[in-house]
């Protein structure tokens, strides 16, 4: 039997990632199997609003040699995306590698530990030196019928499970002052999200619905209520911290924001992690122009939104938004909504429930009670819950996500050092994330396929040291989202050089240190 054929390799999870990780495996020779919770490939897009639409133009987001087909939308709609990620789980060969309706309800590494090694897995190479470790996955499969309960034994684990899904993030409330003190209903943007389209309308018709959140789906659910109610029944949308919300990918006459921020002299103003003394000075004398990029942007987008009429003006710099991954686009014609009525947008720093609704806190000191019928969520997930509760160890559950002060402790992204046998991918983020999460996958490939080891584990530790203290000055409060988003060229650099590949991927210096990066640079490294 051929030795890669022999390597049981497990991936968890259909989403982006998943596929990605599945395809490349198959393309170096590994006959992966792919466990699917849902009842089809998609991961997230599966679950989410019809009307929903992608962050990124698809020119952007998309896999390096599988092209959108001809008639998609510029921002493609949910439905569109859906059969894009299936069309290339079909070209691909992928489909024939996932079982769906599997849900990987408990993972075990049953080997020696890996406290005091100094290589990944005795000897830095992905299946380990001895080969006695292995993967015990126990996989809950669902049918029409009834459930049953299997254990699989797998050489290595692969992580796609994301982080915006799962465990959803309700935020803690006062004594009195929680969902049971409200007579309405009051559910998780998830779980509105994973009802049927005809259901989930039906539920938010007639109905005074108030959403809770600042981030993109708070936005597309309150659109979605003010297209069904509009203002008669208006849809106030409470929010905390506005983002970068926008109607457009282009500035100031057609300059398209890769042109400012997603090249490799955009990247020269930032502060690289391990990228020397010299390039931190040339990032701190260029800070300035980057400073002048950041306020030109934010003064074209206030212009041409109305954020500033309607307090939705964000407090957050245009770079540092960039940086921390905190850009959305805007629902079709969103504040024509609000201008007629159908949307009420409320900021507010904390809220509690009463019999009737939201009370909020005023900007007086005082409180301002938002009257509805139904109240939906939109404050996120708990993704570092999620990844923690699949494991059995104790010990893994601690250290798999790190601590609240640090990031998420993923050497390139990928590979906890002191956890063999095992990859994640998928779970930091990027501006166009199918961009960022195919490069993972290649370079995870390429590393189960021998092309070369790892580091010593406190090598590999310090350089997380090195990524984690970036996103901390990067991120903000919420550093541990891992934002590839002002260093994604520098970081495929350092997956390139690994790989053995050549990380500059433009014909011309001026295309090389200009034009925009995306995953169709990287098309011809399989």
């Amino acid at each position: 039997m051929d030795r890669k054929a022999a390597k049981r390799v497990a991936v968890v999870g259909a989403g982006t990632s998943g596929l990605a990780a599945c395809k490349h495996l198959l393309a170096r020779g590994f006959r992966p199997v792919v466990f699917e919770a849902g009842a089809s490939v998609g991961g997230l897009w599966t679950r989410t609003l019809a009307s929903t639409r992608l962050q990124s133009a698809a020119a952007g987001y998309r896999f390096s040699d599988f092209p959108w087909p001809e008639g998609a939308d510029e921002f493609p709609c949910h439905g569109q995306v859906v059969e894009y990620l299936a069309a290339y789980a079909r070209r691909f060969g992928v489909d024939g590698c996932v079982r769906l309706r599997s849900k990987v309800v408990a993972a075990e590494y049953v080997g020696a530990g890996a406290d005091d090694a100094e290589l990944w897995a005795g000897n830095g190479e992905a299946f380990g030196g001895d080969g006695a470790g292995r993967w015990r996955l126990t996989v809950r499969h669902a049918d029409d019928s009834h459930d049953t309960t299997q254990t699989y034994e797998f050489d290595f684990l692969i992580l796609c499970v994301g982080r915006f899904s799962g465990v959803p993030n309700v935020p803690a409330f006062p004594a009195g002052g929680g969902p049971d003190a409200f007579r309405g209903p009051v559910l998780h943007s998830m779980d509105f999200s994973d009802m049927d389209d005809a259901d989930a309308a039906a539920l938010v018709r007639g109905k005074r619905v108030a959403v809770v959140g600042s981030g993109k789906s708070a936005f597309d659910i309150a659109a979605e209520c003010a297209d069904a109610n509009g203002a008669e029944l208006p849809c106030t949308m409470v929010c905390r911290s506005p983002q970068w919300l926008l109607h457009d990918v282009s500035v100031w006459g057609g300059l398209h924001l890769g042109h400012l921020y997603m090249n490799r002299f955009a990247e020269l103003m930032v502060r690289k992690p391990g990228a020397g003394m010299a390039s931190s000075l040339l990032a701190t004398l260029l800070t300035p122009l980057a400073w002048l990029i950041s306020k030109l942007t934010e003064a074209y987008y206030k212009k041409a939104i109305p954020m500033r009429e309607f307090g939705m003006e964000p407090e957050l710099g245009f770079a540092g938004a960039i940086a921390s991954c905190k850009i959305g686009m805007l629902p079709e014609a969103f504040y024509d909504k609000v201008r007629r009525g159908g949307v009420v947008l409320r900021r507010s720093g904390n809220f509690s429930f009463c019999e009737d609704g939201l009370v909020l806190d005023g900007a007086d000191g005082g409180c301002v009670v938002v009257p509805a019928d139904l109240v939906i969520l939109a404050t996120g997930f708990r993704g570092d819950q999620k990844l923690r509760d699949m494991f059995v160890s104790p010990r893994v559950k601690d250290i798999v996500a790190g601590s609240p002060d640090t990031t998420v402790p993923l050497y390139r992204e990928c590979v906890h050092p002191r956890i063999p046998q095992m990859a994640v991918i998928g779970y930091a983020e990027s501006l166009t994330n199918i961009y960022a999460i195919e490069m993972m996958a290649k370079w995870v490939a390429r590393f189960l396929d021998g092309a070369f080891r790892l580091p010593s584990v406190r090598r590999m530790e310090r350089s997380v040291a090195e990524w984690g203290a970036y996103m901390r000055r990067s991120g903000g409060e919420r550093f541990r989202r891992s934002c590839l988003g002002a260093v994604n060229i520098w970081y495929n650099d350092e997956l390139c050089r690994d790989m053995g590949c050549e990380p500059r991927r433009k014909k011309g210096l001026l295309a090389e240190w200009f034009q925009p990066y995306g995953a169709v640079d990287y098309a011809d490294i399989q």
